[in-house]
């Protein structure tokens, strides 16, 4: 017996609660963070932002490097940067370059930062020294009195060291900067916005407003200009003409370079690139906002919500399909909200929980499957099986009662070693010598010797001198009687897993050998057998309905009742469905008759309701009773037969011998003549009769060796004194000595008949030819006559019992119509064939095929 230690059933409950804890779980690892920056970057990296035609980056690279000299340059540099860009016709230039010490040059830088009038220049917030708290490193005060905005140049790393965005306010206490983006695109008077006062203390770091920077594509793909060539070159207004210039290294030696989605750390991106992407999708109102963290958990807790409730509705088989759906659904959602709203729903909370509810739905619903097979496998264990007892366990005595019952021995012998138990005409000196487990027969006698445990015993049986003593000795020789092997005890499985599988196995083992029990029996049972739902619709059907039928069996499944019954026999009273449809709803039995062809049935119909269920169905039940109709219109024949043709004659001889008792002294010759030939006439017909019932009787157990031409001349010499009368002739042909396994006398009989049906109606003077041969593995009789033949619509019914030709007793040869209907017996008895040719005007011819003893005989 199984113990439920715990009822475990797949419900909302069940299931939401394993979710919630490994929710809570998720939330102290990084995986959800991890995996919603993954998704982030797959698709910003698929789905670039679109790049703005008004940015332009101008690169302090290795060549401005090796041409301008070592860095820091002289200020007055970037004064004719700024000229030349000023010339160029440059809308609003961008510095990523930090100026906090004075510098000679920094009037002159100041002075061409006035006359271009829209130059922005970066802050950063850091501690001057070590020791010192975090301040904010401003350009000269010269330099930013020329300035037009200034913006911080942070660019924030997330956790796994990768730059998606950036703080659009970042500053010390209540004064926020913008960021270079913001302030190269607001107004100046926005360059920095104050907080509520006294809301932060003044050496504190506040970021506000988080904006992630969708890319437009990966390190280079700004259009860029060498700081040196611009320098260099004559004012350039098709390049730089209304446009934001963004001025900053690129070179790998200064190292501001920043990992991006596009890269990672194998072609990182600079500052100034990243700042000129964040002005670009500023312009394009393509920054994206991250929305709250909040959310992301709201939505996980949703999305548990829905599996819960829908997962222990649905079919497992439905379970992974729903998972995938939910799963994808989210991953669209948050493509929507990313690339469509340009907002950042960090989703990987929801996105983990269809991948966590499919193994807690599945281990659910194993965990019930396993409770309910557990309690299924104990019903199995205690209910029925098929198993024969072996006869091999069998005690010897018991054997002796078993086969005293059903084999009746004329005696028999048992004895335990040396000791006798039981005896009958069977004595200790007849014991031949024998082998243990083996039968050793001797004539009509049986012997065994069997060995249980250390005891050994000697069985005899004397069985009937015969012909079934050598079917029963063969059926001896296949009971398995030895001693049964030791059957090896099964190893406990040692996990619990095995244990189960174990039991299922051994309590399928039973459940197929009940089923292949139950299928076999249908199969061999001599009826037919067809099993209906509860509408008449047919759902087992054994082989002999589809025999019987000619329908397919997987025409049959699913075919109704009515249906396949009136296919075949169709009927007005009572009509097909009737039947059926009471036996459903009265829940009554039924037997009718059913025509088939030429076959007679008789149909059973009884309804049935499974156990423990609503549901019912019929049992139809089909025996062939052909033969036994067949039996029932022969014993009508048979009575019809002996009410006229030998009741006839029987009441002409008894009118005949009172007419004689009436006047005795005058009894004319022919009367006495008369009263003999209805006497024969008589006689003939019983002796016809018993002969058909003896042939009807043939076994082949009163078979014997009988040779055919011998049997052929015994019957001619029979009916040659009647040939004589007629100047007939019989001309035999055949020399050839034919051995058959038969009854000699039947088959005399039968050929007496075929002789004496030619020579009534051949003419006389005529030659009925008797023809003996071998053809192949039969033996072979024909007998041919001159007579006037038998008419083509008669041939069919020729061997039918009683019935007698037309024309014959149109001549007046008067017969009993039994002769060749015992002809027709005793060749199907001997597993022969007959056959008839026949024309008008020319005779007939009978030819019988016999099989012989010897199918291959020595050459």
């Amino acid at each position: 017996m199984t113990r439920d230690w715990l009822a475990i059933k797949t419900t909302p409950l069940t299931l939401g609660i394993p979710l919630l804890g490994i929710l809570l779980l998720l939330q102290m690892t990084a995986l959800p963070q991890r995996f919603d920056y993954w998704l982030f970057d797959a698709e910003v990296t698929t789905s670039p932002a679109p790049l703005s035609e008004d940015v332009v980056l101008v690169e302090i690279d290795e060549l401005s490097l090796d041409r301008l000299g070592r860095w820091p340059w002289p200020r007055d540099i970037h004064a004719r940067l700024i000229e030349k860009l000023h010339a160029a016709g440059a809308d609003t230039l961008v510095f990523d370059i930090l100026f906090p010490e004075p510098s000679p040059y920094d009037a002159e830088l100041a002075a061409a930062m006035r006359s271009h009038g829209k130059v922005v220049l970066p802050l950063y917030l850091s501690p001057a020294t070590r020791n010192y708290l975090i301040s904010e490193q401003l350009p000269t005060n010269t330099l930013a009195s020329a300035a037009y905005a200034m913006g911080h140049a942070h660019v924030e790393l997330d956790a796994d060291g990768i730059a998606r965005g950036l703080y659009l306010r970042n500053g010390l206490g209540d004064r926020l900067w913008p960021s270079l983006a913001m302030a190269a695109y607001n107004d100046p008077e926005t360059a920095y916005v104050g907080g509520e006062s006294g809301s932060a203390a003044a050496f504190m770091n506040i970021r506000k407003h988080y904006r992630a920077v969708p890319l437009a594509g990966e390190a280079g793909t700004l259009p860029s200009y060498s700081y040196f060539e611009v320098l260099s070159e004559q004012p350039a207004p098709d390049r730089f003409r209304g446009k934001t210039v963004f001025i900053g290294a690129t070179a790998p030696g200064f190292g501001d370079i920043l990992p991006t989605p596009f890269s990672g750390l194998n072609r990182p991106m600079s500052g100034v690139e990243f700042h000129a992407n964040s002005f670009s999708a500023l312009t394009g109102n393509e920054l994206i906002t991250p929305l709250p963290r909040a959310l992301s958990i709201a939505t996980a807790v949703l999305t548990i919500v829905f599996l819960a409730l829908a997962l222990p509705r649905m079919r497992p088989t439905r379970t992974l399909m729903l998972c995938l759906t939910v799963t994808v659904a989210l991953v669209v959602v948050h493509s929507l909200l990313l690339l469509g709203a340009r907002l950042w729903l960090p989703i990987a909370n929801a996105l983990l929980m269809p991948f966590f509810a499919f193994p807690v739905a599945s281990g659910l619903r194993l965990a019930m499957t396993n409770r309910f097979l557990n309690r299924q496998l104990d019903d199995l264990a205690r209910g029925p099986h098929m198993a024969l007892p072996e006869p091999s366990r069998r005690n010897p005595a018991q054997l002796l009662e078993h086969f005293q019952a059903l084999l009746q021995p004329r005696g028999w012998w048992l004895s335990e070693d040396d000791d006798l138990l039981s005896s009958h005409q069977l004595h200790a000196e007849e014991i031949p010598p024998l082998q243990p487990d083996q039968w050793l027969h001797t004539n009509n006698q049986s012997w065994i010797q069997l060995q249980r445990g250390r005891k050994r015993y000697t069985l005899g049986l004397l069985l009937p001198n015969d012909l079934s003593r050598e079917a029963i000795q063969r059926y001896l020789r296949r009971l398995p009687l030895g001693a049964a092997e030791q059957e090896q005890k099964p190893t406990k499985p040692s996990e619990n897993i095995s244990a189960r599988i174990e039991r299922v196995k051994l309590a399928t083992d039973r459940l197929n050998n009940l089923q292949q029990f139950i299928r076999r029996s249908f199969e061999r049972m001599p009826d037919g057998i067809i099993v209906t739902d509860e509408l008449g619709v047919i759902r087992f059907a054994n082989g002999h309905i589809e025999e019987w039928f000619h329908e397919p069996m997987p025409s049959l499944a699913g075919l109704p009742l009515v249906r396949l019954l009136e296919g075949h026999d169709p009927r007005e009273t009572p009509p097909w469905h009737e039947t059926v449809s009471e036996t459903l709803t009265l829940n009554q039995s039924r037997t009718v008759d059913l025509n088939i062809g030429d076959k007679d049935f008789l149909i059973h119909f009884a309804p049935f309701a499974l156990p423990d269920s609503e549901q019912s169905g019929i049992i139809a039940n089909i025996s062939d009773i052909s033969e036994l109709r067949a039996q029932q219109r022969q014993h009508r024949e048979a009575i019809d037969f002996i009410s006229h043709d030998v009741r006839s004659p029987l009441v002409s001889q008894l009118a005949l011998i009172e007419q004689l008792k009436r006047n005795p002294g005058h009894i004319e010759p022919g009367q006495l003549e008369q009263l003999g030939r209805l006497a024969r006439r008589s006689y003939h017909l019983a002796e016809e009769f018993v002969q058909l019932a003896r042939a009807e009787q043939l076994t082949e157990t009163r078979f014997y060796d009988c040779e055919f031409l011998a049997i052929v001349e015994n019957a001619r010499d029979s009916v040659s004194e009647q040939a004589a009368e007629k100047g007939i002739h019989l001309a035999l042909q055949g020399n050839e000595d034919l051995w058959l396994k038969g009854n000699a006398e039947l088959l005399e009989r039968a050929v007496i008949n075929l002789l004496t049906n030619a020579v009534q109606y051949s003419p006389g003077g005529s030659t009925v030819s008797i023809q003996v041969f071998r053809a192949g593995h039969q033996a072979c009789l024909t007998v041919s006559d001159e007579g006037s033949g038998i008419a083509p619509e008669e041939l069919p019914h020729l061997f039918d019992r009683y019935r007698r030709q037309k024309s014959s007793e149109l001549s007046g040869n008067h017969g009993t119509g039994l002769g060749l209907s015992f002809v027709n017996v005793v060749v199907e008895k001997h597993r022969g064939e007959i056959a008839v040719s026949s024309e008008l005007g020319e005779g007939s011819a009978f030819t019988l095929k016999l099989p012989v003893a010897d199918p291959l005989p020595n050459s």
